[in-house]
């Protein structure tokens, strides 16, 4: 090690990377390292309330220059939180040790008959760790909470190598259970730890449940919720001082599945406060009284154990707007702001409401003073995905062929509950599709392995929940399997995928891209078939909304339904949005009936309001266009008009050159003169005319045989001319 800096390094806190929880890692930037005179791998010494070893890797070239990354476990041992300052110092290796032995003690979480899995799990995660009596250290795949390091040998800072034997052993008043397992790092020493001696007093309680490091994608709206809900926990003489009431309330809401709970028990665990969870059904009573002396109970339980947070989850079912009908709810809701209102300890009581229809909450509770601030948790973009699927894999053995980014790439719309499941089933698919053979299966169970194919199996099976309520689909349909349209295909290009795609150039260029595209022209032609393609082709999800379907008889309804056509749309971004016979719900206004003029000018309003996300793209299918009001057609709505037409010669034998691909085709079959014959097809009709051709020759080999001779004879099967001149005869063009 190079020279070191006595004073040390004083560096602000971050959050870790994902991957770097419980690793026992602290990464710093470039310049801190060479003033600490330290490389990468050393152990360094943080010290803030507390003193702490860690050890030290570089940091991002995006990280502040004056700040460090720890996770939970780090931040906990050396007695800070996230924004607090720290001092860094060099540490010399000949005063850390290797360790001969380290024996832990488990968290209440995990039974004592997991002590042999804990010590396998630890002796493996916890390899080139630096630590030290006292200390709280999280084993990857062993529960959520963490475990306590309450003996070393040798004493003092020493580092977890090979060849240390790890023991966990369950304590009581200081003395370790008898006959738990140990085991060195090749598997070959059991010990038994019994009345051992530590230095560890067992006053320390350790932290537990979710940290920062659990939660992906969220990081700008962590950050909002933290100096909302912490500062005035850690620091409520800051406001004091300023002259200002702390903040009382923070509001939660998103879609289903966005993490925001496990952002209100995160920031509870990091500020070291109380959590009271609370959810709609616990507090209703039919007893008239008792659901507001419930409410009032929680409250005055939250302050006599301050500091604490009270969690409200899905507070709509107990918050919603007040009438004349609701009595029993116009009761809590008025108790709940007389509640908020009456908090004398507000720095010491934080009160957080979730919620996915934030439009039902009645408007009193969201003045400042009772919820200060509403926080959005949407659903995450690509990168967000990346980190959440980082957390969720964390512990999971992956095999080469698998890249979360890949993964990431492909769930637009999940939100971190789906890639969870996602997660989740993909370890389902890898135990499901162990080998059958005893000691093979054991080999495996030894080292199991998750595979890319049991990722597809998993994206399968889970479906986005963002999207759930319309249904929402990555096709996949590309291009290759549109025959002809060659025009079309090229402004479609243009106009959607560009902009998706080349985003940079429309930047540079100060560019709109177009806001929506209509496609046009007689029935049968491949307009909904394009937009498919289009959708496959840009690995976008697909949202499929068919006209009639968005016609309500009640008032407002079928404005309401597509506002959130859209709302849906842009929290999964990047979306097409595709209407089928949109003629049906959009007629020339004050020709057409009152619930249709409503629906054009609400379409109308979320279309002028698209410039806002480029990643959104509108397409229409009519083969009415006339029918259509102007104003939709306007540059900057529907402003790119595409004919898709009859297809000619060519077009025709490329489409059917698509639906015959794989067919058993005779050699009388010449496509080029079939297609030459066919003219006033549409794509609908040479789809139709090839499958009847092909149903006619099946009906012949199923006809003269049973069942079980037909399908022995299945590669005999060949669909000749004739069988396309009877399909002919049936297709009505």
């Amino acid at each position: 090690m190079s020279g070191s800096d006595a004073d040390g390094v004083t560096l602000s806190v971050q959050a870790a990377e994902k991957r770097d929880a419980g690793r026992g890692v602290a990464r710093v930037p470039e310049q801190a390292r060479r003033r600490l005179g330290v490389l990468s791998g050393d152990t360094v010494v943080i010290e803030g309330d507390e003193r702490t070893v860690a050890k030290l890797w570089p940091a991002d070239p995006s990280i502040p220059e004056n700040a460090i990354q720890v996770d939970a476990d780090t931040r906990a041992n050396a007695g800070v939180h996230v924004g607090d300052t720290v001092t860094v110092r060099s540490k010399d290796t000949s005063s850390i040790r290797d360790a001969e032995r380290v024996t832990l003690a488990p968290p209440p979480s995990v039974s004592s008959g997991a002590d042999q899995l804990s010590t396998r799990e630890a002796t493996k995660k916890l390899r080139n760790r630096p630590v030290r009596v006292g200390e709280q250290v999280r084993i990857e795949g062993v529960g959520t909470d963490p475990f306590r390091v309450v003996d070393t040998d040798p004493r003092g800072d020493v580092r977890i190598t090979s060849s240390t034997t790890i023991r966990v052993v369950q304590t009581e008043s200081n003395t370790a259970s008898s006959d738990s397992s140990t085991a060195t790092s090749g598997g070959t020493e059991q010990s038994t730890a019994s009345n051992t001696e530590t230095d560890y007093d067992g006053d320390v309680e350790p932290s537990s449940g979710v940290t920062y490091e659990d939660i992906g994608g969220l990081d700008e709206e962590l950050e909002l919720v933290r100096e909302m809900i912490e500062l005035p926990l850690s620091e409520p003489e800051l406001f004091q001082r300023l002259g200002v009431e702390p903040p009382s309330g923070v509001l939660l809401y998103g879609p289903p599945g966005t993490g925001k709970t496990l952002i209100a028990r995160a920031v509870a665990n990091e500020v070291d406060a109380n959590f009271e969870t609370i959810s709609g059904p616990e507090i209703m009573s039919k007893y008239k009284g008792e659901s507001e002396e419930r409410l009032r109970e929680v409250f005055e339980m939250a302050e006599a154990n301050a500091p604490t947070i009270i969690f409200f989850d899905e507070i709509d079912s107990i918050a919603g707007t007040r009438d004349d009908e609701g009595d029993a709810e116009n009761r809590i809701v008025g108790q709940l702001l007389t509640l908020m209102d009456g908090l004398d300890g507000r720095g010491d009581v934080i009160v957080i409401g979730a919620t996915n229809r934030v439009d039902t909450i009645d408007p009193a509770l969201r003045r400042g003073g009772r919820f200060d601030r509403e926080i959005q948790i949407g659903v995450p973009d690509e990168e967000g995905r990346t980190e959440i699927l980082e957390v969720h894999t964390r512990g999971m053995p992956l095999a080469d062929d698998v890249t979360v980014e890949t993964i990431a790439r492909r769930t637009h719309g999940f939100v971190g509950a789906d890639l969870d499941g996602v997660a989740s089933e993909a370890a389902m698919a890898a135990i499901r599709d162990r080998p059958t053979e005893t000691d093979e299966r054991e080999a495996w169970n030894r080292d199991p392995l998750v595979h890319k194919r049991h990722f597809d199996e998993a994206l399968a099976s889970v479906e986005p929940s963002a999207m759930r309520e319309y249904v929402a689909e990555s096709p996949t349909t590309d291009f290759a399997d549109v025959g002809g349209l060659e025009d079309a295909k090229g402004t479609l290009r243009e106009s959607v995928e560009w902009p998706l795609t080349y985003d940079r150039l429309f930047e540079e260029t100060n560019t709109d891209p177009p806001s929506g595209v209509l496609l046009y022209g007689p029935p049968g032609t491949g307009k909904t078939l394009l937009a498919r393609a289009l959708a496959g082709e840009t690995d976008v999800n697909f949202v499929r909304v068919d006209g009639p379907e968005i016609v309500d008889r009640y008032v407002g309804e079928s404005e309401k339904a597509i506002r959130e056509v859209f709302e849906r749309a842009r929290q999964s971004a990047p979306s097409i949005v595709f209407f089928d016979e949109i003629d049906a719900i959009t007629g020339a206004r004050g020709e057409s009936h009152e619930v249709t003029e409503r629906v054009v000018s609400q379409l109308l309003t979320e279309l002028d309001g698209m410039r806002e996300n480029p990643n959104l793209v509108v397409l229409a299918a009519t083969n009415r266009k006339d029918q259509i009001d102007p104003a939709l057609l306007r540059p900057g709505r529907l402003d790119t008009h595409v004919l898709v037409g009859e297809p000619d010669q060519a077009a025709r034998e490329k489409i059917l050159e698509v639906h015959t691909r794989g067919k058993p085709l005779a050699d009388d079959v010449d496509v080029a003169d079939l297609a030459a014959d066919l003219e006033g097809y549409t794509g609908a009709d040479l789809e139709a005319l090839v499958r009847d051709a092909s149903m006619k020759a099946i009906r012949e080999v199923a006809s003269e045989h049973d069942p079980d001779d037909a399908n022995a004879k299945a590669d005999e099967v060949v669909v000749e001319r004739r069988h396309l001149e009877a399909a002919r005869e049936n297709v009505d063009t």
